[in-house]
């Protein structure tokens, strides 16, 4: 008998189990979602602002393509998850029951009560509502100020940059993403950040938002004042879970889950942003709101709900970003802050750098951060997967590249550095 699958949220993650489930079974299969009807890339946003391309291009399929395969779209708000009769409860009144519940909710941007964030003029960068609410309101902006240092935070002050907008971007600690990056890195960014106009603040933390209605300025933690019309919360995001709390379903920060991604109900399932691995693969956090760990983790359920049990591997780390005019991969572990039994080269020229942390002991390559330099996943996964000695990467890094014919190549100079600095 044909089994009924609910899936809450349409980001990667649940649509991706709802496409492949789809081509494993004839399971009934429903999405809902309260943002949007339709599944779209939540990195596109910013192009939309920026006039790069408009929102139905940031929808990868065509509405027809959901009837076709018999997934059907709900856009509503789940209210509360019943796992004792198998049942959700939708805000309209409705319910729906399920074999299998999969959530798939997502991240929500976090808030820390600061005096005046309820004012007209604040917003985060997250939600497709945020971005109509940011394209409605950019009219009136003339200053504003953005809270907190990592990637929504720098794609949202090169947003607003784009517009005309002078912008002021307060970031807490002495160097720019400094929770990922090394301080040579930072370094490198903040001068990109600042030779675009940006008036970055290190060091400066938001206390709190002013105005009668309406934004008009922020006091900083040091007792600066200053002036603008919209203030743009970008300090990190949190597991969206909160309807879960009068369920029986066990929650820390996100929704645990096995290496099955179960939950301790067995038939409900927590995957993306809101999923909490309780045993995670060394070197890797419980909660990774990545677009592409969201995408595997759907591919490893669709096999688990269709019968093949298949537990989650997430492969080796990988991520990219882009800071205004820089491109931004990792791959493998490059952490921040080395441990005793790493070592690290760096280079840096011209807005470009390369960062290689290896085991300083039997030389294992562990990681690489590059910048300005397109470097090809595929050979960093076959590196990786041999635990190559570090003396190989550099000697091939040539292979990796993949900037397109006309680009400057640099991987002479960096093996010549890499062989001064190890000789």
């Amino acid at each position: 008998m044909s089994k009924k699958v609910v899936i809450i949220g349409n980001g990667v993650a649940g649509i991706t189990t709802a496409i492949e489930l789809r081509k494993l079974t004839d399971f009934e299969i429903s999405v809902i979602s309260e943002e949007s009807e339709f599944f779209f890339s939540r990195t596109a946003l910013m192009y939309v602002f920026m006039g790069h391309m408009k929102f139905e291009h940031t929808q990868p399929y065509e509405k027809s393509f959901w009837e076709k395969n018999k997934i059907s779209l709900i856009n509503g708000r789940v209210n509360e998850v019943l796992p004792d009769i198998n049942s959700i409860s939708l805000e309209n009144g409705k319910k729906l029951s399920y074999d299998y519940l999969v959530i798939a909710t997502g991240s929500k941007p976090n808030k820390y009560n600061w005096p005046g964030q309820g004012l007209e003029g604040v917003s985060g960068l997250y939600h497709k509502q945020d971005l109509e609410y940011l394209e409605k309101y950019s009219s009136k902006i003339k200053k504003a100020v953005v809270v907190g240092g990592g990637l929504i935070g720098v794609e949202l002050a090169e947003m607003l940059n784009s517009r005309g907008i002078e912008v002021t971007f307060l970031v807490r600690e002495n160097s720019f993403w400094s929770m990922v990056l090394s301080e040579n890195e930072g370094r490198m960014l903040e001068k990109h950040i600042l030779e675009h106009g940006i008036n970055l603040k290190l060091n400066s933390e938001l206390k709190e938002i002013k105005g009668k209605y309406s934004v008009e300025s922020v006091i900083t933690s040091s007792g600066e004042t200053i002036e603008c019309q919209f203030v743009g919360l970008t300090v990190g995001v949190s597991p969206n879970v909160g309807f879960l709390q009068n369920s029986n379903i066990k929650i820390n920060k996100g929704i645990l889950v096995n290496e099955y991604l179960q939950t301790n109900v067995p038939n409900i399932f927590a995957i993306g942003d809101c999923a909490e691995i309780q045993q995670p693969q060394l070197g890797r956090r419980p909660i990774e709101a990545v677009w592409y760990t969201g995408k595997i983790m759907g591919q490893t359920l669709a096999k688990t709900l269709a019968g093949e049990k298949t537990a989650y591997n997430p492969g080796n780390w990988f991520n990219s970003a882009k800071f205004f005019d820089i491109e931004y991969q990792t791959y493998g572990l490059a952490p921040a802050k080395l441990n005793e039994y790493q070592d690290e080269f760096y280079w840096e020229k011209e807005n470009k750098a390369v960062r290689i942390v290896f085991n300083k002991e039997n030389r294992v390559f562990e990681g690489i951060n590059t910048f300005g330099i397109r470097m090809r996943q595929d050979f960093f996964e076959k590196v990786l997967n041999r635990n190559e000695n570090v003396g190989f990467v550099i000697e091939n890094l040539g292979k990796a590249n993949f900037d397109p014919e006309f680009f400057k190549k640099y991987e002479k100079e960096i093996k010549s550095n890499f062989n001064l600095q190890n000789a």
